[in-house]
């Protein structure tokens, strides 16, 4: 007797935040038809291997890297964007491995990061009013009616632009670029100008000497030639995870292969809404933003919905509660998640507690403040003996000028040489070495 086939569409019953106001449903209705005819960007049997990878996470036996854009654009799928943002993850990696001797588990926010949740659904400039920029999926970022007005055909290009992008990673990962012995050269460009890349630099000559000894002694594996590499984003556009939902063949279960991971954001992680219903029916791993107002009753309720099997890798709780608060609210959430039993694992993100408003009006973050969230992340699991399991970024792969300090400072008044992000402020290259640093004396000390 075969199963009941799972509702995939239970979600439309109920209230669905943050999703853009098409202005032609047809047209939608197209465009959704035309992407489920698609072939999947991610295949059911590589989430599943993120979801072990993850479960080790869990157990207190591997460490999440996970970064990328706040909000991809169509332009920047490009080989030279993909490869410096690889890279920077790659040299992240890197330290973090050797460094703090511990697995890292490497997922990119790429190949769909294209939509952003916004604060307000309207934007005010001059006296005009228009639609927020939601993120290339959506809209277009020129303040102007054309511009601004949601587009369906976007969730073509949207589609096609993470293939691109995962194409590029894949080759990168699996084409010997990604072989540790490259770790010069991945530093080329950077280490002479940049303190975090003369330490990292230093780094890369112990890795080569104890590479030459094991080479020395016959031993060569596979593992130092590729690398694995996973793809995320928040699945925010319900109508375009959705219609990239495949039933896996192997199983006869329902996997969002529009990424190996998705994640569910602080604002429309709503027990009673869309969001939350659909990702209960899609398998795979998955994640949910936690800000420092979530109770541990909340917490709870969306473990019982989200994973009542209670399946180590499901489910990984994303915290951003910024520098301030961390240490006040996340200890209880923690404790009494513990406490239940509950399977997830814990991962910091210390961008997005921590933004302010530069006197330029630019939108920016301390590097410091991304680094005391970091600390106090791992303050308060070292204080409860549970698993720091990883750190949630926003960073380019290139020079850019959107956050303050650093071992090569930018101060406020450098913001405007290059900022360049469509949404979010990122930590640039040499801000990102300094986090992996850090975190990797963090994580050898806890």
């Amino acid at each position: 007797m075969s199963a009941e086939p799972i509702n995939l569409d239970s979600w439309r019953e109920l209230p669905a935040a943050q999703q853009p106001e098409w202005p032609d449903r047809a047209a939608l209705e197209r465009v959704v038809a035309e992407l489920k005819g698609l072939p999947p960007l991610v295949f059911a049997g590589e989430c599943d291997e993120l979801k072990d990878r993850l479960a080790a996470v869990a157990r207190g036996e591997a460490f999440v890297l996970q970064g990328g854009d706040c909000a991809e654009t169509f332009a920047g799928a490009t080989a030279d964007n993909v490869r410096n943002k690889l890279k920077t993850l790659l040299q992240m990696a890197i330290v973090l491995t050797y460094a703090g001797r511990v697995p890292v588990v490497k997922i990119g926010r790429v190949a769909g990061q294209f939509a952003k949740p916004r604060s307000k659904p309207t934007e005010v400039r001059g006296g005009v009013e228009l639609p927020a920029y939601r993120g290339d999926m959506v809209n277009g970022f020129d303040f102007t009616p054309e511009a601004r007005t949601p587009d369906p055909q976007r969730l073509l290009r949207a589609y096609h632009s993470a293939a691109v992008t995962l194409n590029l990673a894949r080759a990168f990962t699996k084409g010997g670029y990604a072989d540790l012995r490259q770790v010069h050269a991945w530093n080329q460009d950077f280490v002479a100008e940049s303190p975090a890349g003369r330490r990292y630099e230093q780094l890369a000559r112990e890795i080569d000497q104890a590479l030459a000894f094991m080479r020395a002694c016959g031993a060569d594996p596979e593992e130092f030639h590729t690398v694995e590499f996973y793809s995320s984003h928040e699945a925010l556009i319900l109508d375009y995870d959705r219609a990239l939902t495949r039933v896996d063949s192997r199983t006869g279960l329902p996997y969002d292969v529009s990424a190996h991971m998705v994640w569910i954001g602080e604002r429309s992680r709503q027990l009673d809404g869309a969001h939350v219903e659909f990702f209960s029916r899609i398998r795979n791993p998955i994640g949910v933003k936690l800000g420092p107002t979530t109770s541990p009753e909340d917490a709870l309720a969306l473990i019982d919905k989200l994973n009542p099997a209670n399946e180590p890798g499901r489910l990984t709780f994303i915290t951003r509660m910024g520098a301030t608060r961390v240490r006040d609210a996340l200890p209880t959430l923690v404790e009494k998640i513990q406490a239940s039993g509950a399977q997830v694992g814990w991962i910091c993100d210390p961008m997005h507690g921590n933004t302010f408003e530069a006197p330029s009006g630019h939108k920016t973050r301390r590097l410091d403040d991304v680094l005391d969230e970091v600390a106090g992340f791992f303050e308060v699991h070292h204080a409860l003996g549970t698993h720091p399991g990883g750190i949630h970024i926003e960073f380019t792969g290139d020079d850019v000028t959107e956050c303050v300090g650093g071992g090569h400072p930018i101060v406020e008044e450098d913001l405007a040489l290059r900022y360049e992000t469509a949404c979010d402020p990122r930590l640039n290259r040499g801000q990102s070495l300094d986090l992996a640093f850090r975190v990797a004396e963090l994580y050898r000390s806890s």
